[in-house]
């Protein structure tokens, strides 16, 4: 029961950070490859200040990893798991 508990938080989080159109819009974009955050910004139409906060959430939990190429900085989903719910939402909601 201790092991379901921990993935049942596990999902939760994971769930409470796709829960924000924002963050969703972006992973979304990710989905289909590495992205600098002037791209990202040019894609979704999400202004500077919220682009910078809605990225640093997802940093924070660990959904997307950075690399840095002289003064750009390139953004891409670094987990598997909310992968595999990006690829569904894609199917039940873009196809």
């Amino acid at each position: 029961m201790e092991v379901l508990r921990d993935n049942s938080e596990r999902a939760a989080s994971l769930l409470k950070s796709l829960a924000n159109p924002d963050r969703l819009l972006l992973l979304c974009q990710l989905v289909e490859g590495e992205r600098s955050v002037t791209e990202l910004e040019a894609l979704t139409g999400i202004r500077q200040p919220t682009l910078s906060q809605q990225l640093g959430v997802l940093r924070n939990e660990e959904l997307v990893a950075t690399r840095r190429d002289g003064k750009w900085v390139y953004y891409r989903i670094a987990s598997e798991d909310a992968l595999a719910i990006l690829g569904t939402l894609h199917q039940i909601y873009c196809a």
